[in-house]
């Protein structure tokens, strides 16, 4: 039998897809070598056990997965009726047997990869509705999709930390946290500068005369951007503080 692949043809987004798989085999990775006791512990999400992550991003399939079938029926589908209801849904899986939460992952995966294999190339540019209410296109949930398993795979705190993540996926991720910096008006006098990525050397308020400036790796930065630990990273010659809120 003939495998079934992608039905788009743009290589833009089949190096997406490719990106947002890698990262769902990853999370997996990192999960199968957690016990069914290990899931009880605390991940580096505060407040969160690592049955929560595992929750949050199984159920992020699901919601992502609504959204591709608006795409593909036109019927709209959101990703979830309320936050309240996210919230109750992620609180409910985290309470799941282990076997059931673990298949809760690998089951929501796998029908996200389908959806986004079956949808013709005409319907990636559709419009559909986040959470948050920003109007997209159809084809921005697979970056969406990417940046929940990279990191959150990494909030599992078994071993997995942001120098794992692909390099573009980082430097994405950094323009994200940066530009919603900037929008919120939080990125004021703020400075990022990359010591391993000279092309890409300096996000944030690039403009201050006088910035505070968080410097290191670009794993490292982009960690300490994201609110995941100052490791590597220093701050005019100090440990940094916490980061402002991107999301």
């Amino acid at each position: 039998m003939v495998a079934r692949v992608d039905l788009t043809a743009d290589p833009v987004v089949q190096d997406l897809l490719l990106l947002a798989r890698r990262g769902t085999a990853f999370f997996a990775r990192k999960l199968s070598q957690l016990s069914d006791n290990d899931l009880d512990a605390p991940s580096l999400l505060s407040g969160w056990s690592r049955r929560h992550v595992v929750a949050h991003v199984g159920y992020n399939a699901r919601a992502i997965a609504r959204l591709v079938e608006w795409a593909h029926t036109g019927v709209e589908t959101p990703m979830y009726e309320s936050v309240q209801i996210r919230n109750d849904e992620i609180s409910m899986g985290a309470t799941l047997s282990p076997i059931a939460l673990r298949n809760l992952y690998d089951h929501s995966a796998v029908h996200l990869s389908v959806e986004w294999r079956d949808l013709l190339d005409e319907s990636w540019s559709y419009t559909v509705t986040t959470i948050q209410g920003r109007d997209i296109p159809v084809s921005e949930t697979v970056w969406t999709r990417t940046r929940e398993v990279w990191i959150h795979a990494v909030d599992l705190d078994n071993g997995a930390s942001f120098r794992d993540i692909p390099s573009s996926i980082l430097v994405r991720l950094l323009r994200d946290i940066t530009g919603a910096w900037k929008v919120r008006g939080s990125d004021t006098n703020l400075v990022l500068r990359v010591t391993d990525a000279p092309k890409l050397e300096s996000f944030g308020d690039v403009s201050a005369v006088a910035p505070i400036i968080i410097t290191g790796s670009l794993a490292d930065v982009t960690q300490w951007a994201a609110g995941r630990g100052v490791t590597g990273v220093i701050s005019t010659g100090e440990t940094p503080q916490d980061p402002p809120a991107w999301i």
